[in-house]
């Protein structure tokens, strides 16, 4: 199958609504053209705290991956705004009718920084060791989760190269256009996964060089000579303007946003939102406040519906989903102009449709139907059943945001969210056990595929919680759902599929949306052409510094 037919198809089918950045690069236009040279200082949220890693097919940090896109070219790259896959180190492929067979024509005259050529045999090496990879971390690399059904690569010509798949999977083209699939120098598979995580032995093809990583410190990248081989989609597809970039590691929200506003660094990157305050700090110092929505599984609530539990009631999700105050919990904890989440996908994804009806607020609605069900309101505003107290346990951790915001939200329709902090040891084991009512999470991709990996038991990166978040016939509905989008070439198909999943799983109360996960970022006035990629990533090609 030629690639247009099924991607301007699947284009053309997207909804992507997103929180702006995009691509076209910020500033650019009113600050003359680009200049050469300079250093660029990004403050990131910390490194990893448990693995800490800067090899691409391993990492799952948002912050690791920023640095990668920038040192590691993949076979195709993904436009924000509409989804599609373009050529990048590959020119153009094919999938073959039965979507076993991805066959990819590579660009000539690519070499990796070190001045090996990028070449099919490069490329089939990778694909060996994505999948030896997957074996020696017993499938714990984030990569895994990319290459589902991959069996191997093979060299058709010294510029062509075919990837072998065991089952049709849709996502596996979008997958090519990630950092987790970026490729290196094959020769860094010699290494073990935990040398490769410091970074020994990863080289990339990319606009930059990693220079090194020095975990939970600093990563420092410089400038590729002779670069000339970026995708279609930013403006400057040769040699990066900047020199050097130096990428550091602060903690503290007011530190990062008291760095930017004084000139000390010229990106502010936190992991959650600004706070209004340090919002306001940074544009009144003049400097830019750039976001857009981080595709795939939004921030939501996943309920543990096994026997014993209160929330294995379907009228009771039904209730605890028409309880939540969407649209004032953004506003509260995020700022006045924070998005409303509208589904289980951040707008952002691919094949992303609205469910703002279902999920409106209506405590009036949930009273009724816990009425119906028989939990009476008692004397301390809280309902009771048989003598029982409506009590959802939602352990949370020191990053949970808003939980108290939402235990106000749903005492208004009388049930008790009880709060318990949870310890570094129970964090590792309470999912695992069940010791939990509510529970949440999400999988940054900008494919709605992620989803599997938190709801489908055979793939998902904790199996407790896929088996508990809905009934066994709950569970097959959702695995004929993913089933039915993946495994095919039909962009029709897999478009009807997932509009059918996200229907579901509002409707049966497996998935409870809580907030739209958003990348802001502080850009200082003095720094153009800022972009965010499809992954919502910093896309350093078109900028530089006055």
């Amino acid at each position: 199958m030629d690639k247009f037919r099924l991607l301007a198809a699947g284009a053309a089918l997207l909804a992507l609504a997103g929180c702006g950045g995009g691509t076209a690069p910020a500033g650019a236009g009113d600050a003359g053209p680009p200049k050469s040279g300079g250093t660029l200082k990004v403050s990131f949220f910390p490194d990893n705290p448990s693995l800490a890693c800067i090899d691409p097919f391993q990492v799952y940090w948002i912050e690791s991956r920023s640095i990668i896109r920038n040192f590691a070219d993949s076979l195709t790259d993904q436009d924000p705004q509409t989804g599609e896959i373009v050529p990048w180190l590959a020119s153009s492929w094919q999938i073959s009718p039965d979507g076993l067979t991805y066959t990819f024509k590579l660009r000539d005259g690519v070499t990796f920084s070190n001045g090996k050529k990028v070449d099919a045999q490069a490329v089939a090496d990778d694909a060996a060791g994505w999948i030896a990879t997957v074996k020696a971390t017993n499938g714990a690399a984030y990569g895994a989760s990319y290459v589902q059904g991959l069996t191997g690569a093979t060299v058709v010509d010294p510029s062509t190269v075919a990837f072998h798949l065991s089952r049709p999977n849709s996502s596996f083209l979008q997958a090519t256009s990630t950092t987790n699939l970026a490729i290196t120098d094959p020769a860094e598979y010699q290494l073990s996964p935990a040398e490769r995580c410091t970074g020994k032995g990863v080289v990339g093809s990319g606009q930059f060089v990693l220079d090194h990583y020095t975990a939970k410190v600093e990563t420092v990248l410089t400038k590729r000579p002779g670069y000339q081989w970026g995708s279609a989609l930013p403006k400057n597809q040769g040699e990066a303007y900047l020199d050097k970039v130096v990428f550091n590691y602060i903690a503290e929200d007011s530190v990062r946003t008291g760095n930017l506003v004084s000139g000390a660094t010229d990106i502010a990157w936190p992991r959650n939102p600004f706070t209004p305050q340090d919002e306001q700090l940074i544009t009144r110092s003049g400097a830019k406040v750039e976001q857009r929505a981080l595709p795939g599984v939004s921030y939501t609530l996943f309920a543990n519906t096994a026997d014993g539990h209160v929330l294995g009631d379907p009228q009771v999700r039904q209730a605890l989903n028409k309880a939540i105050d969407r649209k004032t919990y953004a506003s509260t904890v995020f700022g006045a102009n924070y998005p409303v989440v509208q589904g289980a996908f951040d707008a952002t994804t691919p094949f992303f449709g609205p469910q703002t009806d279902k999920l409106a607020y209506d405590p009036d609605g949930a009273q009724r139907i816990l009425e119906a069900a028989g939990w009476s309101v008692g004397k301390d505003g809280f309902r009771y059943k048989n003598g029982a107290q409506l009590t959802i346990d939602y352990p949370t951790t020191q990053f949970s945001a808003g939980s108290e915001l939402l235990q106000a939200q749903l005492k208004k329709v009388g049930i008790n969210l009880s709060l318990r902090t949870l310890t570094t040891a129970q964090q590792t084991t309470y999912l695992t056990n069940g010791e939990y009512d509510l529970t949440g999470t999400y999988f940054t991709r900008a494919d709605p595929g992620a989803l599997q990996f938190i709801l489908n038991p055979d793939v998902a990166n904790s199996k407790a919680l896929a088996r508990r978040s809905a009934s066994p016939d709950g569970i097959s509905k959702i695995q004929d759902l993913f089933g039915k989008a993946l495994q095919t070439t039909d962009a029709t198909q897999t478009k009807q599929a997932y509009a059918d999943l996200q229907d579901y799983l509002i409707d049966a109360g497996v998935t409870f949306p809580l907030f739209e996960r958003v990348q802001k970022a502080g850009v200082s006035s003095h720094v153009h052409g800022f972009a965010f990629t499809s992954e919502s990533f910093l896309r350093l090609n078109d900028v530089w510094k006055d």
